[in-house]
């Protein structure tokens, strides 16, 4: 997304950080790029958590964006995170992979993807360092079919993947203690993690045709080839 403060959903978690058996702060968090096509998948992951379910008050819900090391208040008070995102791992397209605790920052520095993971490496090397790194950390991640596409949306297979990534997130979140259960109260405008005009149904909707859009570069700035 742009480069905006995060937008946060939940009653704040509090000053208090420390190891429990039951984690007392619990962060989910939604990284990446909306306007790059499966690069997408995190905050649209966090959109659609929050408009299906409604969670117990020390859950924070996160569209984190391209934020990087300003997310970096968020991991210290939490206990236990977790985080959706694209990550490239050589796998067939839609392939969700779950990486957890002390694996998860080695792992999104073995092959960047693009420039919001160097940032949040960066965040969880840095908790880490601080002594203030959650108990608990889960790394849902799916690998994108297609991210060269500006202002383009999840390709098929990743939005299908998204579904599964939601199951395994909200089961996790249950065996957390952060009380998952179906939506009843209509979402606010207000309490909304995503920007309204940033919204899957109408990003898609309102998306300009091809030949109305440039959408792989224009060629008046593009690098001409030496004859």
């Amino acid at each position: 997304m742009s480069a905006r403060a995060p937008k946060v959903s939940c009653h704040p978690c509090g000053d208090s950080f420390g190891v429990a058996p039951t984690p007392t702060c619990i962060v989910v968090l939604g990284i990446g790029n909306l306007l790059w096509a499966d690069e997408g998948f995190g905050v649209r992951c966090i959109e659609t958590l929050q408009r299906r379910y409604e969670f117990a008050d020390h859950v924070r819900l996160i569209d984190g964006g391209t934020q990087g090391l300003y997310l970096i208040q968020h991991v210290q008070e939490a206990d236990a995170l977790l985080i959706f995102d694209a990550i490239d791992y050589g796998l067939a397209p839609g392939t969700l992979k779950e990486i957890r605790d002390d694996e998860v920052p080695r792992f999104m520095g073995a092959k960047k993807m693009s420039l919001h993971q160097t940032g949040f490496q960066e965040v969880l090397s840095l908790a880490q360092l601080t002594g203030k790194y959650p108990a608990h950390v889960l790394l849902i991640g799916c690998q994108p079919e297609q991210l060269d596409d500006y202002g383009g949306s999840l390709r098929p297979v990743v939005k299908a993947a998204m579904e599964q990534a939601l199951t395994r997130a909200v089961q996790a979140l249950a065996n957390w203690g952060g009380q998952p259960r179906e939506r009843q109260t209509p979402l606010e405008r207000s309490e909304a993690v995503t920007l309204d005009e940033l919204a899957l149904a109408d990003y898609e909707a309102q998306r300009p045709p091809e030949e109305a859009a440039c959408r792989t570069g224009d060629e008046r700035f593009l690098p001409r080839e030496s004859s």
